[in-house]
């Protein structure tokens, strides 16, 4: 499915006759509608961050609907595409906290690459309709990846951006990671405590304390 060590971490979820199940119910929506994002794309985050290297998550809700958004990452779109709101106050909160420049470009494929699991709860939307997809299944599959990561010998730092993304705390039980909540970046909720919480130093302060390399967080290099 993946083509990396996610594969025996999930092998019970693939081999699953529920999960066998689903992914007909899945296929038929890609057959019948407009679905994001594009089949390719569905497990983008497992494919570029493998379990072994998974040192941060951030928990996104389901994919943009828009077309020529969503790739398979939370929060990022894919490159020549207008960021989108909540992105730019993310990268806001990033030029407070770290004094990286603002990224010009919303594709954060690099984050994903430097051990960011930017991982989105229902991981397929039907165009124009945001949460069509929530409750379809997806959360199985997520909250078990969640469950997977929590089992990790090494520290992880899990990044809880709003309500929705808080309700995955209960997932994660072992005192060796860390978690940093706040309320969502969306211009909605961003100036209630996101503006100001500096996930981005906590992250690599703690990284660092545990003898783990810190992300590279700066998307413009």
């Amino acid at each position: 499915m993946i083509g990396n060590d996610w594969d025996e971490k999930l092998k019970i979820v693939w081999e699953s006759e529920g999960f066998k199940k689903f992914v007909q119910i899945i296929n038929k929506e890609y057959k019948e509608k407009t679905i994001f994002p594009p089949k390719n794309y569905v497990f983008n985050a497992l494919k570029l961050t493998p379990y072994a290297n998974t040192k941060v998550v951030i928990v996104g809700q389901d994919p943009y609907h828009g077309v020529g958004e969503a790739h398979g990452l939370s929060f990022s779109v894919q490159e020549g595409i207008k960021i989108p709101p909540s992105l730019q106050n993310i990268y806001k909160e990033l030029n407070d906290d770290l004094g990286i420049p603002i990224a010009q470009t919303g594709d954060l494929t690099k984050w994903a690459k430097e051990g960011v699991l930017l991982l989105n709860a229902v991981l397929t939307v039907e165009k124009d309709k945001p949460a069509s997809h929530r409750n379809l299944g997806w959360e199985r599959l997520t909250d078990y990846i969640i469950k997977v990561l929590n089992q990790k010998e090494e520290p992880v730092v899990f990044i809880l951006w709003g309500n929705f993304a808080k309700e995955k705390t209960k997932y994660i039980t072992n005192p060796k990671h860390l978690i940093i909540t706040s309320p969502h970046p969306s211009p909605f909720s961003a100036r209630s405590g996101f503006f100001g919480s500096k996930p981005f130093s906590k992250t690599n302060t703690f990284l660092k304390k545990n003898g783990l390399k810190e992300i590279d967080w700066n998307i413009s290099k």
